[in-house]
């Protein structure tokens, strides 16, 4: 993976953290309830599903990309289709109510982790998501294991960073994450950003990963 592709990539991996969703909305409630220092066992849970969601992937598009550029286009286009279809939706939600006590951790280490886990590792959207992302990235004629061990990393330390992010400042701000104004306002940026992701998508060829 060259370093052109994996900036390229590190700036999908933020867009995609920083994306309000379950994993978001448990990070705020593990930081209003816990605070950071507790927040942290959650956040490992989280990392911790998050690897799952990417083994998945990695064990069921990797060899079919590296023997067929017709599917590499096909997953490129769905993969367009799907951030489009995000971006619309994000657009068109309604403010809710975040309720720091639907996704309550338990109050052990473990009953933290495993929480967690399940807040991703039982999506079903994100591994859409990634099957329609993470292969725009892949040079499907070198080794797959260190592109895919490079992704992981490198989501990782994203997620983390975003998660403690949310779980840090839950307490301060949550009350604002309240207001159906913001929401709106929040929910046109990551609109945007959807959108932006797609356009780049679009532009990107087989030949580009070689």
């Amino acid at each position: 993976m060259s370093w052109q592709v994996w900036l390229g990539f590190l700036g999908a991996a933020w867009i995609i953290s920083l994306s309000p969703g379950a994993g978001a909305i448990a990070s705020m409630s593990s930081g209003v309830n816990h605070g950071l220092r507790r927040g942290y066992w959650n956040i490992l849970g989280l990392q911790l599903g998050l690897l799952l969601q990417i083994l998945i992937v990695a064990a069921g598009v990797g060899a079919l990309l590296a023997s067929s550029a017709l599917a590499f286009t096909v997953v490129k286009w769905f993969g367009v289709a799907y951030l489009v279809y995000l971006g619309v939706r994000q657009w068109r939600a309604a403010p809710t109510e975040i309720d720091p006590d639907a996704q309550k951790p338990t109050g052990t280490a473990l009953g933290m982790v495993t929480r967690g886990f399940l807040v991703n590792a039982g999506n079903p959207k994100a591994v859409v998501f990634m099957l329609a992302v993470l292969p725009q990235f892949l040079d499907p004629t070198a080794p797959l294991f260190p592109q895919y061990a490079i992704i992981a990393a490198t989501m990782v330390c994203v997620d983390v960073i975003v998660m403690t992010g949310y779980t840090g400042l839950a307490a301060r701000v949550l009350t604002y994450l309240r207001s159906a104004r913001q929401q709106r306002v929040t929910s046109r940026v990551f609109s945007g950003l959807f959108f932006t992701a797609a356009a780049f998508l679009s532009l990107v060829r087989r030949a580009a990963t070689l």
